[in-house]
């Protein structure tokens, strides 16, 4: 270590020591992805299931977006945080294992509270004929919060883990992120397949209570098979794939080169933060740009997906007969056949991207499907305005069988831009912080923040913005068409190509294992 340069050391820097060279077998790499099937259950489970139950409880569409701030403001805070320490950490069970523990564990907490808010309320004293429950969401509201800090602790250092796992080798970065987007996949499937079945209540009947209906029985026993799934592929990735632990000579070593370049060791988290994303280069903040834009295009659908369903394709409102669950439903069905193609996708992408001549070129071109996808939501909708029947009593008609295949169709597609989405920018990220000599949890934190403060302004905005055209949630699709294509050109037009693969001999040796 250079004693005498005075220059401030970023606070992304971690030394490399910290990080393996070598890769490891694609076996180890495997099991630690498997885990994003358990945490994508929980995900779909919310994404599909939770818009219209939140609405059940008395809060109205308008206002149902705020509910989603809970996610992407403790993804703001708790990625960064637990990436900056998973970096640093000591413990004897290593520096990720140890988060992605805890975060299992917090998620059996949330799904309890979120499960049972409408019992927890009438017990507090809700009362079952009214409407709001005000009780029930305090205690949907506290278990969303517990759920989305727990599935941030899990994704940051699974993510992490996975790049220390893959070494310097950027084709390993890209099929372990492309294995993780394939298990997401598999938890899609499986979480749709569950949201989508009625009965499913059947097989927990104790879930059924005076103050929980069959649609929030159901959804108790999705969460059931949630945590079920979830711990069993945690506990069997990091009983089966160790990690070592960092040393504590060279986490102090941190702290100590912190105080030889004229800072303290007592900087607070966020004063790092900061300092950070001043350090970035040109080539991250590329990154994070593209990034910022294509969550301002995938969070309107990912928030109203289902919504869209239930009120413009089926022509049903919340509480009021049973078109609209209907219409939830065969949203839960579209985003099981999104989520094949995810993982058809997913298993594709490094085909791709030796096929478009690189990484960036296959993100850019997506982007153009997904605001053609996003289109096509804007035409589906009059589809079904322009055909709707309505019943002897004025009472409308399921739509037709043209409208709801082009509907499912559109779910269908967009899992084409949704594989390379949950796989490519964390793959860039993991890349470019190899070649700054970023530490991987801080630098896949500092990421997170270009898609949680996106998801932010979408949930502050989408409820009143589409309330100013009439209500619905045709308004937020149209922006977020427009912001796909911006990030599509900023993809094609500005974002650095990744600097080759260097790799030592020793390394070359143990990737050779790479099968």
């Amino acid at each position: 270590m250079d004693v005498g340069n005075n220059k401030d050391p970023s606070p992304l820097q971690v030394e490399e020591a910290q990080s393996p060279l070598a890769s490891s077998p694609l076996k180890k790499i495997i099991l630690v992805a498997s885990i994003a099937a358990g945490v994508q259950f929980g995900w779909a489970l919310q994404l599909s299931l939770l818009t219209p139950y939140v609405q059940q409880l008395g809060v109205p569409h308008t206002w149902a977006a705020f509910v989603w701030l809970c996610g992407p403001v403790s993804g703001m805070l708790v990625q960064p945080i637990v990436g900056y320490y998973s970096d640093r950490c000591t413990s004897s069970f290593g520096r990720r294992r140890p988060f992605i523990a805890a975060g299992a564990a917090l998620v059996s907490i949330a799904v309890f509270l979120i499960g049972f808010a409408a019992d927890l309320g009438h017990a507090m004293g809700d009362s079952l004929d009214k409407i709001p429950k005000p009780r029930a969401v305090a205690f949907f509201v506290i278990g969303f919060w517990i759920l989305d800090v727990a599935n941030n602790m899990l994704q940051g250092p699974c993510r992490a883990f996975l790049a220390d796992l893959s070494g310097r080798s950027q084709q390993k970065t890209r099929s372990a992120n492309a294995f993780y987007s394939f298990f997401m996949a598999v938890g899609n499937v499986l979480g749709y397949s569950a949201g989508s079945y009625t009965h499913l209540h059947d097989l927990f009947p104790f879930t059924q209570t005076r103050a929980c209906d069959v649609y929030c029985s159901n959804l108790k026993s999705c969460f059931f098979i949630s945590i079920t799934l979830l711990m069993a592929v945690t506990i069997i990735a990091l009983t089966i794939v160790p990690e070592k632990p960092l040393e504590p000579g060279k986490a102090s070593g941190l702290e100590e080169s912190d105080e030889l370049g004229g800072k303290s060791e007592t900087v607070p988290f966020f004063g790092d933060i900061f300092e950070a994303l001043k350090d970035l280069d040109r080539s991250m903040w590329i990154l994070l740009l593209v990034t910022c834009l294509n969550w301002i295009a995938w969070f309107p659908y990912l928030l109203f997906d289902t919504d869209w369903m239930g009120k413009e394709v089926y022509g049903g409102e919340v509480g009021k007969g049973t078109l609209y669950e209907q219409g939830v439903r065969a949203g839960a069905l579209g985003l099981m056949l999104n989520s094949v193609v995810l993982g058809f996708m997913s298993l594709a992408v490094e085909f791709l991207v030796g096929r478009m001549g690189g990484a960036k070129r296959l993100w850019g071109a997506v982007n153009f499907i997904l605001a053609i996808c996003l289109a096509m939501m804007v035409v589906v909708t009059k589809m079904a305005e322009s055909s709707r029947r309505y019943d002897a009593s004025g009472q409308p008609l399921p739509p037709d069988t043209t409208v709801k295949a082009s509907a499912l169709a559109v779910f269908a597609v967009l899992g084409i831009p949704l594989a390379v989405t949950f796989s490519i920018p964390f793959a860039l990220a993991s890349i470019f912080s190899h070649s700054s000599g970023a530490g991987q949890g801080l630098s896949l934190g500092v990421l997170n923040l270009a898609i949680v403060i996106p998801q932010m302004l979408v949930s502050a905005t989408s409820g009143p913005w589409d309330a100013l055209f009439g209500g619905g949630n045709l308004p937020a699709f149209v922006v977020g068409a427009i912001a796909a294509i911006a990030s599509g050109v900023v993809a094609l037009t500005m974002l650095p190509s990744p600097p080759p693969d260097v790799q030592s001999s020793k390394v070359l040796g143990a990737t050779a294992s790479f099968h």
